[in-house]
């Protein structure tokens, strides 16, 4: 990796130094995800299992998980993986339970009373990614949220491994989060037929969950077209940035960068340092440190667009992070916590030498199914509110219709629209008019 110092740069250096590695793919990725969302939405089952078969090499007889065949693949699981599984999903839920929304109800003026009510979403489609590798971490990140809004029906789509079969990993964190609807389909394909709806995979009202330039570009074209479903947001490929001061350990933060470099070759991680002697011990470490890892051909494509980069100072470094706005946030500080205070944008933070964004993707109990790409600049991580509705709701009662009324009277009559008023004013003068007798 490449050690960069940040005021030798100019602005067009500096935009370039951080762009993300998938945006080159744009145009490509676009009019591919394009084809296959027109492809799913014609031909329904019989393309995903052609589809299934050209991409991923696994030939299909039947999309669907039969319940039975679920709980066969938890029972023959390895049973400290079983005990991970479940305690990490403890934790998860311990801490999206502490932060669910709750409805209320306020009298705005005598008379009027406002609500705010929640309900589930009725049907949501997670994508549990498996393509290099299955996730059951995200499998756990999207069903216990799902599962304590209380949304009647989930379906996961997870890619297929060789034989055509879900990762029995996959399977056990749906068993725990209560999830029956199973589908081995992955990629945009499993997108379109979670948004179109297909004879196996039935049609949903939003769709969640992380993944490659091409299902975060299908993510993003089936929430736009009429009557499309939601999305969570972009949620991939992953990223992470980490600001480090001198006395930050190299082998840590090497190893902090490669945890996600070997996401994907579309992954990003960037450094930021004031230490330039940091920066290239990081740079020897991260070189050293791939050598011995099973996925390194993956890692080093993402390090090639990675930066390690070499600022004025510590504030200078989060004005660039706050700027980028990271999926993941490392902040390798002596006081890490008197520092998050001056961070608004990313997606989730850790703090100090002792908490690898690792934790993060697997069992702290934060979620890691978060904005990536900027988003974090707009939106945060899935979280129990995402897979709810809030709703209004309001009565007056007469007393209240004649306090508040003439206000709305004044306000349509300077909005000219006259009908809107007059369903005011019809009902005041009934009301004056009852008063009188």
């Amino acid at each position: 990796m490449k050690v960069l110092t940040w005021s030798e740069l100019d602005d067009a250096q500096r935009v370039e130094a951080l762009r993300r590695g998938t945006a080159a793919a744009g145009p490509e990725v676009t009019a591919g995800v394009a084809r296959i969302l027109e492809e799913v939405r014609e031909r329904g089952d019989a393309a995903l299992v052609d589809l299934t078969r050209r991409l991923d090499g696994a030939e299909l007889t039947d999309l669907r998980v039969p319940v039975a065949d679920r709980d066969a693949a938890v029972a023959g699981l390895d049973p400290e993986l079983r005990a991970a599984i479940v305690e990490a999903a403890g934790r998860i839920r311990t801490f999206h339970e502490a932060g669910m929304q709750q409805g209320y109800a306020v009298e705005t003026a005598p008379g009027v009373v406002c609500q705010r009510v929640v309900r589930p979403i009725r049907r949501v489609g997670l994508y549990v990614p498996a393509g290099s590798a299955p996730l059951p971490s995200t499998a756990l990140m999207l069903g216990v949220p799902a599962q304590l809004a209380g949304c009647p029906e989930v379906v996961l789509c997870t890619p297929p491994r060789p034989d055509g079969t879900a990762d029995p990993a996959v399977l056990a964190a749906a068993a725990e989060c209560g999830i029956d609807q199973v589908v081995v389909v992955g990629g945009a394909q499993a997108v379109a037929a979670m948004a179109y709806g297909t004879a196996s995979v039935p049609r949903c009202d939003k769709i969640f969950g992380p993944g490659n330039a091409w299902v975060t570009e299908a993510k993003r074209q089936v929430s736009t077209a009429e009557g499309g479903p939601g999305i969570d947001m972009p949620a991939g490929p992953s990223e992470v940035l980490v600001i480090a001061d001198a006395g930050a350990d190299p082998e840590f933060v090497a190893a902090d960068l490669l945890s996600q470099a070997e996401h994907g070759p579309d992954s990003q991680v960037v450094l930021l340092t004031d230490s330039p002697e940091l920066a290239s011990a990081v740079a020897d470490q991260v070189a050293e440190q791939v050598e011995s890892l099973p996925r390194a051909d993956i890692a080093r494509k993402a390090l090639a667009s990675s930066r390690l980069v070499v600022t004025a100072d510590l504030d200078e470094a989060v004005e660039v992070s706050n700027d980028y706005a990271p999926e993941h946030l490392i902040l390798a500080l002596r006081d890490a916590a008197d520092w998050v205070g001056r961070i608004d944008r990313a997606g989730s933070v850790f703090l100090g030498d002792h908490t690898p964004e690792t934790l993060g993707d697997y069992c702290s109990g934060t979620n890691h199914v978060l904005p990536t790409a900027g988003a974090a600049r707009f939106t945060g991580g899935v979280n129990v509110a995402a897979f709810q509705i809030a709703m209004t709701v309001q009565q007056a009662t007469p007393q209240g219709l004649a306090t508040v009324g003439p206000c709305a009277v004044t306000l349509s009559e300077a909005e000219a629209l006259h009908a809107h008023q007059r369903a005011v004013t019809r009902r005041l003068a009934r009301l004056g008019t009852e008063a009188a007798t």
